[in-house]
Order: C-alpha cells, then structure tokens, then sequence
C-alpha cells in the first residue's frame, strides 16, 4: 500500500492545559500519537505521518508546549513532565479518542514514558526512539549533570539549564546553530573519534565552536532546515529550553513512582552511533524489569541520534511491524 500523499495532511489545534496545541494528523483508524524532541517539532515525523496512514492508523503529530504554533507560556516551571503528559492526555480526549499508542523520539521519548507511566489507561502501548526508558528515581538530575565534563568542560544539559545562556548563543543566528547541532549528531556529519565532543561546552566556549561547520547531514535539506529555522526565528527558543530546567523538578514531582516499570507493550528503536542510547546502555540492559512488556529493542548500525529523520523508511517498518502486533 503506498503512503497518502502529504496533501491529505490536516492541521488543527486544540484546547490543551498548555492553553492551546498545535498537531498534523493523517489517516484513520487507531490513534498514534508522535511526539517530538528538542530542538525539533512535529515536522519531524514528516516521513511517518503517511506510512502510519497508509498502513490503516490515525497518525498525529504535535507541537509540545513551548514550539510551533503551540502555547507558550511564560513561567518555566510551566514545562514540567506532569504538565507535558497532561498536554497529551488532553490531545487524545479532543481527538474523541479514549485510548492510543504514544511513540516518542528524544525528550519527545522521555515525555511518552511518562504519558504511559502515569496513565496507562490512556497509552496502551509505548514507542521510544533514542532515549530509552530509565525509570524515575536516582541522584538529583542536577546533580549528576555537574559532575559529568570534569574541571576543563561542561556538559550540554547543565549549560542549557541556565535561563538565558543558551538563548544568548542561539537566538542571533538560529538557522546556523540549528544546522550545526543537526550536522553534530547525524551519522553522517558528526565529529570523528578522537575530536572535541559537541555535547560539552568549554569552559568560557560556547556550544556551536564543536559542531561541523558549512556541512548538512544528508536527511536534511535547505527546504528542511528553512521549516525549522522559521519556527524557532518567530517563537525563540526559551520553551524549548525550558524543558531542560525542569529536570529537578521532575524528579520531586515522579518520586512516588521511582523504580516504577511500564508493563504496556512497548518498542525501543536506537541509533548505533547515537550517544543519549549508547550513555543508557545500563537502561536497555534493565528491560527485562523496566519494561516487562518490551516486544522488540532494534539498533540501527551507522544511525546517529535523528533517527526517524535518517532512516525513515527502516523506522517506519519497524513502527508498522510492531503496531501490528498491537491489534491482534
């Protein structure tokens, strides 16, 4: 069955407790519900869209809170995890739908295994790509962060933490910084072994003195890079960031489910070269009791960190393949 093609795409928004959300659906039948990561938006599921529609689904994609054409509001402890998973219930109830499948990549990964955790009678079913599930609980998130690096370098999550830095290194020029934190974590463009990591900062640096410079990964075109830049150039990059600064209190608010497993059927899709899988390798190797319910783990060899962006058509039979299994 070929793909609907990408005129039968719908916008709409919706009323949401982020006071509005944006989303691109296509297709009918069972909800599947796509949530994207940082910096991105549901254009990143372009690819997805029409083969979760060809294949028999309702496949929507939204902006988070924060990006897009999406609310954003103004205080950042607006952007915690409890918030984000009430924006996606409140997508499925306006949709008309009682239930659905929550597949999601990055933060957008982190943002659905939280949606299932807390409401498992909504997401029947769990779909990570890049971040695998790590079950609330352990050292202050904060914590962790300001040890990793050591005294020469910072890592990127402690950078992006404090409200105006990364804004400060952004917002002049959004298309080349996002050009180059594409080109960093891409299979194709990402920094060799051996050369300065781009997921630290040094000391005094900035972030984008490691990223490849004047190169595109090969999955992404200027028309492409021009969707993402517009979006970020009209609405900044401050609730995109913002979900970095509620990691402590992330860890407050899910302490009563520390240690807690997902027992919904539940797929993980890696990349091989991808470095927020290849850090939480401990994660995969704890499914057996993370995600009792886990059907499939796949690593793509030679997939950096965008992975339904480098390998579309390999993530979609993946995704299609394992949905299947959902509906026998």
């Amino acid at each position: 069955m070929q793909p609907e093609s990408t005129a039968a795409l719908r916008h709409r928004t919706v009323e949401a407790p982020a006071g509005r959300l944006h989303l691109v659906e296509q297709g009918s039948g069972p909800l599947v519900l796509l949530v994207h990561g940082f910096p991105e938006s549901w254009y990143s599921w372009r690819r997805q869209l029409p083969a979760l529609a060809a294949a028999g689904y309702r496949a929507v994609a939204i902006d988070v809170r924060g990006y897009g054409r999406s609310s954003k509001p103004a205080a950042i402890d607006d952007y915690r995890m409890l918030d984000l998973v009430a924006d996606d219930v409140a997508v499925v109830h306006a949709l008309g739908e009682e239930s659905a499948v929550v597949v999601g990549h990055d933060w957008g990964a982190n943002i659905a295994a939280a949606s299932a955790l807390l409401h498992p009678e909504v997401f029947r079913a769990v779909g990570l790509l890049s971040v695998p599930y790590a079950p609330p609980g352990g050292p202050r998130p904060t914590d962790v962060f300001g040890r990793i690096g050591g005294p020469e370098q910072e890592f990127y999550v402690s950078y992006f933490q404090e409200p105006g830095r990364a804004e400060a290194e952004i917002e002049p020029d959004v298309r080349g910084w996002l050009a180059g934190f594409y080109a960093a974590l891409s299979a194709d463009t990402m920094p060799a072994q051996g050369e300065p990591d781009p997921h630290f900062v040094a000391r005094g640096g900035r972030l984008r003195d490691r990223f490849p410079a004047g190169v595109l990964p090969a999955w992404l075109s200027e028309d492409d890079l021009d969707v993402y830049a517009g979006e970020f150039e009209r609405t900044g990059v401050t609730g995109a960031l913002n979900r970095y600064r509620n990691m402590d209190r992330d860890w407050e608010d899910l302490a009563p489910h520390r240690g807690a497993p997902i027992k919904q059927p539940s797929l993980f899709i890696g990349g091989a070269l991808d470095a927020s899988t290849t850090w939480m390798s401990d994660a995969i190797d704890a499914y057996p009791t993370t995600l009792p319910g886990l059907s499939a783990s796949h690593l793509l060899d030679g997939c950096g960190h965008w992975i339904q962006q480098e390998r579309p058509d390999e993530v979609n039979r993946l995704l299609t393949d394992w949905l299947a299994t959902l509906q026998g």
